[in-house]
C-alpha cells in the first residue's frame, strides 16, 4: 500500500503551478523594467509617513462619493457598481498612470434590511485577481447573514491596468509599492463611506495572498475598529518575492542591470538584499495593532509554497489577541477549496465587533 503525503502534494502543485505561471514564456516576469526611478524614492518616502509618531494615532480617511449603477437586481439582493477619482494626494496620483486614476467597486447588498443591521466587508484583490466575480462570489453566500460585500478594483489590475503591462507582471518594483499605498488610501476611504454615509452597523476589510496583506494594513491604520481578515498572507511582500515561489518570477538581472547603470556593481544576493529592504516597508509587523485585535482572524494553509508558516506566525506575535486558522492544503488549492472557511472567519470576526451607529460622524 502506497502511503500519499497530502501536505507534500499540495506543496508540490503550488511549486508546479509556479514553475507553469512564472518559468515558462507564457508572461513576462515582475519588474521586467527594473526599479521605478525616483518614483521607487517618492514612495519610500510616503510609505514612511504611513507609521503614526504616537501610537494609536491615524490620520482620518478621505469621504469618497461614488457614482452608482445598478448591475442587477433580484427579489433578495441588489449589486452595483461604482466608480469614484481616487483620494490620494497630487503626488501620488501624478506616479500613478492615468489608467488607476478612477477607482472602480462592486457593492452587492442585501435588499429590505436596514443598514444599521447589516454589516459590510471590504474585499481587496490578490496578486492576478483582475475582476470583482470571485470575491463577488466568496461574499455572495454572507447575504443570508446580513453581510453585504463590495470589492475594490486594485490600481494597475483589471481596467486600471497601465497599457504596457501584461497581466499582474508589474513594470517596476515601484509599482508594487504604488498600488499598496493606493489601495491603503481607497480601501479606508470606502470604511468611512460605508459607516458615515451609508450608515452600515459594522465593517471589515478582507483579502487573500497580496490582498491581505493590504487588508492588514488597512485594519490596522483605520481610526476605528474593523473585523480584519487576512488569508493565505505573508506578513510582508519581502517573503512572497524573496523566499516564495515569486522568486522565480522576479527579473532579478534587470534589477542587477538597473543598479548598476546609477550605482557599484552588485552581485545578485547583494540585489536580493536590496528589494528585501525595500520591500521591509511592506512589514504589517511595523504597523500599530489594530483597535480591536480580537476580531483580526487570520487563515493560513498548512504547505503553502508562497507563504511560509513562519511569515504568518510572526503577524499572530505582532498583534496580540489576534487568531491564526489553519486549512489543510496549498497556497493554490486552499484559493479553491475553502472559502467556507474563509466566510467561516469573515462572519466570526465580525461577531467579535460591537454594533455601532456611524461613531466617525458624531
Amino acid at each position: 500500500m502506497v502511503t500519499v503525503n497530502l501536505g507534500m502534494l499540495h506543496y508540490v502543485l503550488d511549486h508546479i503551478y509556479g514553475a507553469f505561471m512564472h518559468r515558462t514564456r507564457i508572461s513576462p516576469l515582475f519588474f521586467s523594467r527594473g526599479w521605478g526611478g525616483t518614483k521607487l524614492d517618492l514612495l519610500e518616502r510616503m510609505i514612511k509617513q504611513l507609521f503614526p509618531d504616537i501610537e494609536g494615532q491615524n490620520w482620518p480617511p478621505c469621504l469618497v462619493q461614488p457614482i452608482w449603477r445598478t448591475v442587477w437586481e433580484s427579489k433578495t439582493a441588489v449589486l452595483r457598481e461604482g466608480v469614484f477619482r481616487t483620494p490620494c494626494d497630487e503626488q501620488l496620483i501624478s506616479a500613478l498612470p492615468p489608467e488607476s486614476h478612477n477607482a472602480r467597486v462592486a457593492f452587492l447588498v442585501p435588499k429590505y434590511v436596514p443598514p444599521q443591521k447589516m454589516a459590510c466587508v471590504v474585499h481587496l484583490a490578490g496578486t492576478g485577481d483582475h475582476t470583482f466575480e470571485r470575491r463577488l462570489r466568496l461574499g455572495g453566500p454572507l447575504l443570508k447573514e446580513n453581510i453585504a460585500t463590495m470589492v475594490l478594483e486594485s490600481p494597475f489590475y483589471g481596467k486600471r491596468r497601465p497599457v504596457l503591462q501584461r497581466g499582474a507582471k508589474l513594470l517596476c518594483v515601484s509599482d508594487l509599492l504604488l498600488l499598496g499605498r493606493v489601495t491603503i488610501e481607497e480601501a479606508r476611504s470606502l470604511l468611512y463611506w460605508l459607516d458615515s454615509e451609508a450608515g452600515f452597523g459594522k465593517m471589515g476589510v478582507c483579502g487573500l495572498s497580496m490582498g491581505g496583506v493590504h487588508a492588514a494594513m488597512v485594519g490596522s491604520l483605520h481610526p476605528i475598529p474593523v473585523a480584519t481578515l487576512p488569508f493565505l498572507s505573508p506578513h510582508s511582500a519581502a517573503v512572497a518575492f524573496c523566499e516564495g515561489i515569486l522568486k522565480h518570477a522576479t527579473a532579478w538581472e534587470v534589477l542587477r542591470e538597473d543598479l548598476a547603470a546609477h550605482k557599484a556593481a552588485m552581485t545578485l544576493e547583494e540585489v536580493r538584499e536590496r528589494m528585501r529592504n525595500v520591500l521591509s516597508l511592506t512589514d504589517v509587523t511595523r504597523f500599530p495593532i489594530p483597535k480591536n485585535p480580537q476580531a483580526v482572524i487570520f487563515v493560513a494553509a498548512t504547505d503553502d509554497g508562497y507563504i511560509p508558516k513562519h511569515s504568518v506566525l510572526e503577524l499572530q506575535r505582532a498583534w496580540p489577541g489576534s487568531e491564526v486558522r489553519w486549512v489543510t492544503g496549498g497556497h493554490v488549492s486552499s484559493f479553491v477549496l475553502h472559502n467556507d472557511e474563509f466566510r467561516r472567519g469573515i462572519v466570526d470576526g465580525l461577531n467579535r465587533l460591537e454594533w455601532k451607529e456611524s461613531p466617525l460622524c458624531r
